[in-house]
């Protein structure tokens, strides 16, 4: 059976094709201005890198914020749910899943059976987001991929307070008006960004086997920090970005089943 699943985020949207559960395509565009858009461009450029005709697809389900935008999908699961699923596909021993966005982040409690127990959103602003992160690295006018290899090159903690994102760009100004290096900025941008995250996760419950999943996954800096912070290994799943629309696809599946 071949499903697809639709991650439609913020700022990228991710597609997913599942053959029998078996990760057979991936793909990912910006999202834009039209969330609907986005979601048939990535779900043709899925298809068309596997090699699969649409009409050989049994179902299309959407998930992310995006996802009551994406018309075609036949159904419709949130974001929680799509993560909780996709992660324990992957690795059946996750016990807490970081899924930390472009605008925010939520921690999730899994169950042995890998429902649900508990989880907690912070989406009230982007400050424990990725969208953050690149911000930031706009600013110090550093590449965002190279921020985590900054950060833990770093020689001591530089507090930073601000959360919200024009002030924690103030700030940041300030501190390189202060001659501080780059290094350190970055290591205290990640610190605080921690320091939001684990106060998610202690809200659920620290256990072992955690995973970080979406975009940030790929910064070393960050998962260093967090690693520090909650005093556990932090698991990062091939393609982290991905997670969500694995579930997505898994949903798809049982509804046809």
């Amino acid at each position: 059976m071949l499903t697809v699943g639709i991650d439609s985020g913020n700022q990228n949207t991710k597609a997913v094709l599942l053959m029998d559960g078996k990760i057979i395509g991936r793909a990912k565009v910006l999202t834009g201005f039209n969330p609907d858009e986005a979601a048939v461009k990535a779900y043709e450029l899925v298809l068309s890198e596997a090699g699969v005709n649409s009409r050989e697809l049994a179902a299309v389900a959407a998930t992310g914020a995006g996802r009551n935008m994406v018309e075609f999908a036949e159904n419709k699961v949130n974001e929680t749910s799509s993560a909780a699923r996709g992660i324990r596909h992957v690795n059946s021993s996750i016990n807490t899943v970081i899924d930390m966005g472009s605008e925010g982040c939520r921690a999730i409690r899994l169950r042995p059976d890998g429902k649900i127990s508990n989880y907690e959103v912070n989406d009230k602003c982007a400050s424990g987001g990725g969208t953050f992160i690149e911000s930031m690295a706009r600013v110090l006018q550093i590449p965002l991929a190279e921020m985590g290899a900054y950060s833990i090159r770093h020689t001591k903690e530089v507090p930073m307070n601000a959360q919200c994102v024009v002030f924690a760009e103030s700030e940041v100004v300030s501190l390189i008006h202060q001659k501080e290096t780059v290094e350190n900025i970055v290591y205290g941008i990640h610190i605080g960004i921690t320091n939001r995250i684990a106060s998610l996760v202690r809200r659920v419950g620290i256990i072992e086997n955690i995973a970080l999943i979406g975009g940030p996954g790929h910064n070393i800096g960050l998962v260093q920090c967090l690693e520090a912070e909650l005093k556990k290994n932090i698991i990062i799943p091939e393609c982290p970005e991905h997670i969500s629309a694995i579930g997505a696809a898994l949903y798809a599946e049982e509804h046809v089943l």
